[in-house]
C-alpha cells in the first residue's frame, strides 16, 4: 500500500502546486477563512468520508477516514489561515487580496493534506485504522483554532497526532526533526499607565508617565537576566511604547504592548510573577496607576520523544528519492497552537525544508518576500505518508 500511495502522490504533485498557488492567490486573515474553508470542504465533496465543518471556534474542517481494517485513530493538522503582510514576493501567483498574504507556507500545508487525504480515501480499504485530518483555521491569531477543536472533543479518540511546517532552514528533500520542548510558548501584555500631567516648566507639580513608563520597561529586561534560569530561554519585547504628545507637556497616560516567549511552563511561571511584581512595584515608586492586561497565548510546544524517534527513524531507513536527508533541528523561538494537540495526545510536529533553489540566505517565514520551493510539497506529502502508515502498521 506505501508504495502505491508515494506513486500516488507524485503522480499528482502538479496538482498540489496548483493547489497551493490558488490559496496564495486568495488568502483570508484569521477567523475570516470563509472561502478557504469552503473550498477545503468542495474538495471532499461526495468522498466516502465524514466532514465537519465550522469545527471548533471558527472555520475548521475535520474529515475522518475509516480503513478497511481495525487500529489505531492517527491525525493530521495543516492550517490554512493568512497574515496581514503586504506581499512583496515577485511571484506570478501573488496574493490578490491588497495586505493579506500566505507569508508562512500554510497553502502548502493545506495543498500537500489535500492529495495526501484524497490518496488514502482510494486506498482506504487498506488502512488499518482510522486517519483524520484536521484542517485548522486560525492558527496566527490568538486564541487559534487548536485549542477549541480540542476542547470540542476531536482528539478524544485520537491515539497519536502529526504535523508539518515547511522551514525555509533547509533545501527541499530535507526533514528537521526535534524532540521534546521544540517550539516557545507565547504570551501578550498590555500596560495602561495612569499618571498626572503637567506642564514641562513644573514637573514638581504633575506625575510623569513617560519617566514611570521608561522604568518599566528597563526593569522587564531584567527578568531574563537576573530571574530566569540561564539553562532556560526567555524573552521580553517591548513591541509599542504609546506616549506621543507636545513636547513641553508632561504626559499623564501611556500605554505599552509586549510579547513574551518562554521554552517551559517553569519559565513562564517565572516572567508572569515578575511582570506582575513590577507593574506593582511601579505604582509604589512613582504614585501611578496602572491597568495589566496579561493573557498567556499558546503553551510550549512538547514533541512527544517516543514518537520524534519514530517519526526521524521511519525516514531514515526510507528509500525516497525526494527524501534527501534526515536531521536534527535546533529548538525554535517562534509559537504554534499545534501545541495545545500535544498537550492532549502524544505526537510530532517536524519540519520541510522548502529554501528556494539558488537563494544564499531566503526570507524566513512571516517576511512580505517569504516564498517556498514548490518541490517541498511533495517531500511534504510523501514525509507524512510514509509516518502514517508506518504508524498504523505497527500499532
Amino acid at each position: 500500500m506505501k508504495d502505491k500511495l508515494m506513486k500516488m502522490l507524485e503522480e499528482r504533485e502538479d496538482e498540489m502546486i496548483e493547489i497551493r498557488r490558488h490559496l496564495h492567490e486568495n488568502p483570508e486573515l484569521s477567523f475570516k477563512e470563509e472561502k478557504t474553508a469552503t473550498y477545503i470542504a468542495d474538495f471532499y465533496k461526495d468522498k466516502d468520508v465524514e466532514i465537519v465543518t465550522n469545527a471548533g471556534n471558527g472555520y475548521g474542517v475535520i474529515v475522518t477516514i475509516k480503513g478497511g481494517k481495525p487500529g489505531k485513530t492517527v491525525a493530521l493538522r495543516a492550517d490554512f489561515d493568512a497574515l496581514p503582510i503586504k506581499e512583496e514576493a515577485d511571484v506570478p501567483y501573488k496574493s490578490k487580496n491588497e495586505g493579506v498574504m500566505h507569508a508562512c507556507g500554510h497553502d502548502a500545508h493545506t495543498a500537500y493534506l489535500l492529495v495526501l487525504a484524497d490518496c488514502l480515501i482510494e486506498l482506504k480499504d487498506n488502512i488499518n485504522g482510522t486517519i483524520k485530518m484536521i484542517h485548522q483555521h486560525a492558527e496566527e491569531e490568538p486564541p487559534g483554532g487548536a485549542k477549541s477543536i480540542v476542547e470540542a472533543g476531536f482528539l478524544d479518540d485520537v491515539n497519536a497526532i502529526f504535523g508539518i511546517h515547511v522551514l525555509p532552514m533547509a533545501p527541499a528533500g530535507t526533514v528537521g526533526y526535534h524532540s521534546g520542548y521544540s517550539f516557545n510558548g507565547r504570551a501578550y501584555f498590555k500596560l495602561k499607565l495612569q499618571a498626572s500631567g503637567g506642564h514641562g516648566s513644573s514637573p514638581h507639580k504633575a506625575n510623569d508617565a513617560i519617566v514611570a513608563g521608561a522604568y518599566f520597561v528597563t526593569a522587564v529586561q531584567t527578568i531574563v537576566s537576573r530571574r530566569v534560569n540561564p539553562n532556560n530561554a526567555g524573552v521580553v519585547t517591548i513591541g509599542s511604547f504609546d506616549g506621543k504628545g507636545t513636547f513641553n507637556v508632561i504626559k499623564d497616560s501611556i500605554e505599552l504592548e509586549g510579547d513574551i516567549r518562554y521554552s517551559n511552563e517553569d519559565t513562564k511561571n517565572v516572567i508572569d510573577e515578575e511582570v506582575q511584581r513590577i507593574v506593582k512595584g511601579i505604582e509604589a515608586l512613582f504614585g501611578v496607576t496602572c491597568e495589566l492586561t496579561y493573557e498567556p497565548d499558546y503553551p510550549p510546544l512538547y514533541n512527544d520523544p517516543e514518537l520524534t524517534a519514530f517519526v526521524a527513524n521511519t525516514l531514515k531507513v526510507i528509500e525516497d528519492k525526494d527524501i534527501k536527508e534526515v536531521k536534527e533541528f535546533p529548538k525554535m523561538a517562534p509559537s504554534d497552537d499545534f501545541a495545545y494537540y500535544l498537550e492532549k495526545v502524544p505526537g510530532s510536529y517536524f519540519y520541510i525544508g522548502c529554501t528556494p533553489k539558488g537563494v544564499e540566505e531566503p526570507y524566513f517565514n512571516h517576511h512580505p518576500k517569504f516564498d517556498i520551493d514548490e518541490d517541498a510539497i511533495l517531500v511534504a506529502a510523501k514525509s507524512v505518508g510514509h509516518v502514517v502508515c508506518g504508524y498504523l502498521d505497527k500499532n
